[in-house]
């Protein structure tokens, strides 16, 4: 049975990413055939899956495997699997749409002055549109295991915005994928090529994969495995060199760059299971938003037999970027996901491979300087969610944590809590920072001007993630966390008293101050924290800084207003303007421009920037 073939257009995105892969990813082409052979390995380990609940799947070819075959006549590379195929609905998800929330992020980058490259494709998922890298057409042709012969697919496409789809009868299950090469791909209608390709990128893939033996120049009709078809972490690591565990985790981990550092071990006793962990060396685009609904982490099997991808069980939300596999011995082989949820070895598991994460990342931080620098580069921010989320490594996790500081130069993040510690002052019993929605606003805040002048380091906090992260961490090693906005100023004796005498000589100032600004404000005092400045906000221990609570208004959600307490510095010239200016307006316009730049300098937003402007021009103009 042969149904009429039906033309549909791509989506819109997805048409712009074969645009931009055809016509922009030139380096590394080969990369191709890499993506292609991964995706079918991941179908013969769906099949195997599947099979152990419906044995009757693997009906027909009983041992799963990949061919790779060439016609110089024809001028086509064709790859075949024996996996679980494609019904005409998964052929439409999974080929005509790319369901990828960084699939926005991915056509920016690769149409932005950044010059395309190839490790772009596996950091968004669409690995199967770089045979058009390559290719002029692509044909797939795939029918479903456990599908009828009559409900094949043939899905045909040049990359130009169109494909066609036709029912068609196929004998066998699994997938085919023709590529009709390019007029200048000569290189990879060569045996020679294809095979050393296999080998360079595709070697640990845990199935045969095979191509014709080839007489005279041609291929026969015989096959040979070409790859080592090992499952790498089931060897000795005596035995495994650092080009096989690279080898392995670009063909696991869809990524062209080298891991930055791994992990491998076995575990044996009551429980056996052997775990290999990398550390990519740079997120994928979306990491920080679909990262958290579309993860793609660890691969569990159990006995060597591939079950999921089931990040969601093997490691927690913090340590999403993380990729490698565990096999465990004793897990059932009908495991489902709401069993692995409620399954108390599998919280075994989970935590040693937490605790294997956090080992290596912490070997970098102590032995490598430079790695963990790059390491804590693209994933400091993610990792900082476990502040919140893991609160047994809470003290761990906070140990790796690195910010700029009042010492440091520039905005690197290079301290330390243990470097902060070990540089306070004799008396310090709090760890000073100040958060900002970025580090000069954080750098130039008037709020350091006290610290500055006592020689107090500040911790200089400008992710918009660290205000959330610090509502679950309030002490490090014995020591509380205290931002210089929040709170009293340390004060000796003499400061002390020093700061009295100038509260009690600005009283009629202060009245003057809260008379004029009215319900803007709920408090006006004299600052301790003030050198230089005229004002600057001091917000009560429980407040929310005024950046955070600017973006969270903006993301749609409701906040409670609060009136800020305005610090005013009575030595300033400004304030001493206020003080002995007889005109009310005039007097009040001061007053309300040291409130709005205090309120500008903390990050909140002005609630009438037109009447801001008004008030300025005024007062420039006298």
């Amino acid at each position: 049975m042969t149904a009429s073939t039906e033309t549909r257009k791509f989506e819109a995105e997805v048409a712009q990413v074969l645009h931009l892969v055809t016509h922009s990813l030139y380096s590394h082409k080969e990369i191709f055939l890499r993506e292609l052979v991964s995706n079918a390995s991941d179908a013969c380990d769906k099949l195997r899956f599947e099979s152990i609940a419906q044995p009757e799947l693997l009906a027909g070819e009983g041992e799963l495997h990949i061919d790779v075959s060439w016609d110089e006549q024809a001028r086509t590379v064709t790859v075949r699997d024996n996996g679980i195929g494609m019904s005409r609905d998964e052929v439409v998800a999974n080929i005509g749409t790319i369901a990828s929330s960084g699939t926005r992020r991915f056509l920016e980058a690769m149409s932005g002055e950044q010059k395309a490259d190839a490790r772009l494709i596996g950091q968004f998922g669409v690995g199967f549109y770089s045979a058009f890298v390559v290719a002029d057409k692509v044909t797939v042709l795939t029918r479903r295991a456990g599908a009828p012969a009559g409900e094949g697919v043939k899905w045909e496409s040049d990359g130009k915005g169109e494909y066609a789809l036709e029912q068609v009868e196929l004998g066998e299950r699994g997938t085919t994928v023709v590529l009709h090469l390019k007029a200048d791909e000569d290189e990879f209608l060569k045996r020679w090529q294809l095979a050393s390709l296999i080998r360079k990128y595709s070697d640990h893939v845990a199935f045969p994969i095979r191509m014709p033996k080839e007489e005279d120049g041609k291929p026969t009709g015989e096959w040979e495995t070409i790859n080592d078809a090992g499952a790498l972490w089931t060897r000795p690591k005596s035995e495994i060199s650092d080009e096989d565990y690279i080898s392995f985790y670009k063909s696991l981990g869809h990524d062209f760059n080298d891991p930055l550092a791994w992990t491998h071990n076995r575990v044996e006793g009551s429980q056996s299971f052997t775990t290999l962990l990398y550390l990519p060396a740079q997120p994928p685009f979306d990491l920080m938003m679909g990262g958290r609904d579309e993860r793609k982490g660890l691969k569990l099997y159990i006995k060597r037999v591939f079950i999921m991808d089931a990040a969601e069980e093997l490691l927690p939300n913090y340590l999403r970027f993380v990729r490698g596999v565990v096999d465990a011995d004793d897990l059932p082989l009908n495991v489902s996901r709401e069993i692995l949820q409620h399954n108390r070895q599998l919280d075994r598991i989970k935590a040693a491979c937490v605790k294997r994460v956090l080992d290596l990342i912490e070997k970098l931080a102590r032995d490598e300087p430079e790695k963990f620098a790059t390491f804590y580069k693209a994933f400091g921010n993610t990792l900082k969610e476990g502040i919140a989320e893991d609160a047994d490594n809470r003290e761990r996790i906070a140990k790796l944590l690195r910010f700029a500081s009042t010492r440091s130069e520039g905005a690197g993040a290079t301290v330390g809590f243990d470097d902060y510690i070990g540089r306070m002052k004799v008396g310090q019993d709090a760890i000073w920072y100040i958060t900002a929605d970025s580090y000069a606003a954080a750098a130039g805040s008037p709020q350091l001007e006290a610290f500055k002048a006592k020689d107090i380091e500040v911790l200089l906090m400008s992710d918009r993630i660290d205000e959330w992260m610090l509502g679950s961490l309030s002490e490090y090693d014995g020591k509380k966390l205290q931002s210089v906005a929040k709170g009293e100023v340390p004060l000796d004796e003499a400061d002390r008293k020093k700061q009295e005498e100038a509260a009690k000589a600005a009283e009629p100032l202060l009245a003057k101050m809260k008379e004029l600004l009215g319900d803007r404000v709920g408090d006006v005092k004299v600052s301790a924290r003030l050198t230089d400045s005229p004002s600057c906000l001091a917000l009560s221990d429980y407040e929310m800084a005024p950046h955070l609570a600017r973006l969270l208004r903006e993301a749609g959600h409701d906040m409670p207003e609060s009136k800020p307490t305005l610090e005013i510095n009575p030595q300033h010239a400004l304030v001493q303007r206020v003080e002995t200016e007889a005109d009310k307006d005039k007097a009040a316009d001061l007053a309300s421009l040291l409130l709005e730049q205090a309120e500008i300098a903390a990050g909140a937003q002005l609630p009438d920037p037109a009447a801001f402007v008004r008030r300025m021009n005024r007062v420039l103009l006298g």
